[in-house]
This record gives structure tokens, C-alpha cells and sequence, in this order.
């Protein structure tokens, strides 16, 4: 009987044997709209080599697609290449099922797979720059520490002139297509942002140093293959622009104003605050946190140059939707931002005070003292917006000029 998943031949010695995840809707507080893949791969050389696992849910399918291929029990060794559950919540079965020879991972993540999951077996560390030869095949290791976990490493498939990237260049992406060639470009381009701006921003200089370093390899790479989402098989240089463009984080002449709203004043002062910055020659995309998910902020924020924050204040405290998202994109630690706060208040009005203190904290250059307007903002309260909205658009330009 033929397996009910079947492997996809990548290279001429790689099959991709991942599972397709077409329901998942989140991811660690990331809103996951077109699902996900978690990606594994075949090395079918002298011997079979696993490179990664998959979510514990998804044993079977990974197994069926081996299986499609060789049969499972000829696995000889399996490699870690990122000790988060997405990639190896299976793994403990895998082996017990499977019973490698070997199993390899970084140093760090022989480590983490011990914490994770108290296995009775041994796992082999490999180093930053080690060679393995396997089964007539030569795989090269690179640390890529905090890209994004403590343990992660990429390998390189010298016979293939494969890059396996782990999380690099990667996506939440759910589809049928197992080749970025195969996806429109409009899609690639939205999830590929969305996935940087959401897992890798606070690691950009590292993202930038793993590109001069693989850039200086020496090798040839013709196919990246990453754990989740497509496989880059054609014009590489399009994700590693990509790559390079949002780790640097050039300032772009856009504004992102977000905001929630308990009876429509702050969300007035939010659109006179967005006229004025469009007037003043912006693009500006106003985000209202009742139909705004806190990833589609930050999805916006990466190719942005400034961001506004407006907040009503209940009980002393900024909106906890607001609270959410200021927590959320702090930790994502974006940079080169200016911006200010706002909001409107019944009778302490903290909020906006409260917003600004957050803006300090993530670095944000604050054009003004935020504004706050008591209750319902009148046409005086609604022009201060607009000289609001007016100032941030003349730091902008005077940046975009220095």
C-alpha cells in the first residue's frame, strides 16, 4: 500500500519530508492567517540522514513521507538543527521508533533536546564550523546563536550546494507548493515580512552578521531550505535582499498610528493626527486595536519610520489592549522611530503618559510631549492633533535628510 504523504524530491540527494500545518492560528502570540509548515528533510546518500523533526502532533505524516521514500528504519542519523518544539516535539518518538545510529546537534542544543525532553541516549554536539562526513556526504555546521534560540545552527549540504537555514528565511505558510517559485510574490513578500518582523527583529544585527558570514563561506548555494514555509530554489538574491533590507531598518517615509478607543475620542484624535501626517507627504496606515492583531502592527512597523500610540486611561492605566501591544513590540525591539503618544482621559489621564514612557524605553524619538484632550476632543483639541500629526511629518523628512 503506498504511503498516504509522500516526500517532494528538492535535490538530488534531498527530499522534503515535513508536515503541513493548515490550522494553526497562532504562534506564540502571532497571528498565523495562512497556517504553517514544519519542515524536515532526507538525505538519501550511502546512508539516510533526518535533518529535523516535527511538531509532536504531525509524527505520522513525517514518517508517511520517509516512508515514501526508504523505509524509516534505515535511518541512520538524525540532526537537530533547533531544539524548539515546532522541530523536534516528535523527535523523542522518532528515535524511539526509528532507532538512529546517531544523533547530532549543537552544543547548546544537546542541552536544550536534554531539558526538553530527560531523553536516555546520547546526543553528539557539534561545533561552529565542524565538518561532518555522513553516509559519503559532507555537511557543514554554523552556529547561528539567538537566530532566534540559544542553540540553533544551520548546515551547509556541500554535494547539493543546499543551505538547510532552521528558522532563517523562512515563513508561516500553509500550501501545496513546496517551491517559493511555485507561490506569487505578493505573498512571499508579506509573509516573509511578517515572519522577520514577528520571530527575527530583535536579532537584525545578527541577521546581518549570518549574511556577511555566509557571503564569505566561499561555497556555492543554490537552494536555501528552511523549516517553515518554501523552499528558495531560483533567484536567491531576492530573500537575501529582503533579508538584508529589514534587518537594517531604514527609516521608510510611512507612520503607523495605533490605537484603542472606549468612545470614539481617541480614535478622533487619531485620525486628525493621520490627515495632518498625510498631508504633510506620508504614508500613513492607522491600526485600531479592536480589528488589529498586535503581529499585523509589527508586520507594519518594519517598514516604517514612525509610530504613534494613542490610549483612552481606565483606572489609572493605559487600555490593556494598548498595554499588549507596547509589551509585545518592546520585547521585538524595533529601531530607528520617531513617534509620540496620545489619548484622551475623564479625570486623571495617565495613559498617555504612560505610552510615552514606553516609547522612552524602546528608544523611540518623541517629536512632542504627548497630548492628551480631556473627554471629547473640540476643533482646538483636534488642531493641537494635527500640529501633532504635522510635527512628526517635519522630523521625518529632516531624518530622511540627515
Amino acid at each position: 500500500m503506498p504511503a498516504p504523504f509522500e516526500a517532494v524530491k528538492v535535490s538530488e540527494h534531498v527530499y522534503w519530508v515535513g508536515a503541513i500545518d493548515w490550522g494553526i492560528r497562532d504562534f506564540h502570540g502571532y497571528s498565523t492567517s495562512r497556517g504553517s509548515t514544519y519542515n524536515a528533510y532526507l538525505i538519501v546518500a550511502d546512508d539516510i540522514i533526518l535533518v529535523d523533526t516535527v511538531k509532536a502532533p504531525f509524527k505520522d505524516e513525517l514518517l508517511s513521507r520517509v516512508a515514501s521514500v526508504v523505509d524509516p528504519h534505515d535511518i541512520r542519523y538524525v540532526i537537530s538543527l533547533h531544539s524548539e518544539m515546532d522541530h523536534t516535539g516528535s523527535l523523542p518518538q522518532v528515535l524511539r521508533e526509528v532507532e538512529p545510529e546517531k544523533v547530532f546537534a549543537s552544543r547548546m542544543g544537546v542541552k536544550a533536546l536534554t531539558d526538553h525532553f530527560h531523553m536516555d541516549r546520547e546526543i553528539i554536539a557539534v561545533g561552529d564550523g565542524d565538518i561532518l562526513a555522513l553516509g559519503g556526504v559532507d555537511l557543514t555546521f554554523l552556529e547561528t546563536r539567538m537566530l532566534h534560540w540559544p542553540d540553533s545552527m544551520v548546515a551547509y549540504l556541500a554535494r547539493d550546494h543546499l543551505l538547510f537555514s532552521q528558522d532563517g528565511f523562512g515563513m508561516h505558510l500553509a500550501a501545496s507548493e513546496r517551491f517559493a517559485d511555485e507561490i506569487p510574490d505578493s505573498v512571499l513578500v508579506e509573509e516573509g515580512e511578517r515572519y522577520f518582523a514577528n520571530i527575527l527583529l530583535p536579532f537584525s544585527p545578527l541577521v546581518l552578521k549570518l549574511l556577511e558570514r555566509v557571503s564569505n563561506l566561499g561555497v556555492e548555494i543554490d537552494i536555501i531550505a528552511p523549516d517553515h514555509g518554501p523552499i528558495w530554489r531560483e533567484d536567491l538574491g531576492k530573500i537575501l535582499g529582503l533579508y538584508s533590507k529589514w534587518a537594517t531598518q531604514e527609516p521608510a517615509n510611512k507612520a503607523v498610528v495605533v490605537f484603542d478607543t472606549m468612545w470614539g475620542s481617541t480614535e478622533k484624535m487619531a485620525g486628525a493626527i493621520g490627515e495632518a501626517m498625510t498631508r504633510g507627504g506620508l504614508k500613513v496606515v492607522l491600526l485600531p486595536l479592536k480589528s488589529s492583531h498586535r503581529s499585523d502592527v509589527a508586520a507594519q512597523l518594519l517598514g516604517a519610520g514612525a509610530l504613534l500610540v494613542g490610549t483612552p486611561t481606565i483606572n489609572n492605566m493605559m487600555f490593556p489592549t494598548v498595554a499588549d501591544v507596547l509589551t509585545y513590540l518592546e520585547g521585538l525591539k524595533p529601531k530607528n522611530l520617531v513617534g509620540a503618544a496620545f489619548g484622551s482621559y475623564g479625570w486623571s489621564g495617565e495613559g498617555a503618559k504612560l505610552v510615552g514612557e514606553a516609547l522612552d524605553r524602546m528608544d523611540v524619538e518623541q517629536v512632542r510631549d504627548p497630548v492628551r484632550v480631556k473627554y471629547v476632543p473640540d476643533d482646538e483639541a483636534l488642531e493641537a492633533c494635527g500640529d501633532l500629526g504635522a510635527a512628526v511629518a517635519k522630523r521625518m523628512k529632516e531624518v530622511a535628510n540627515e
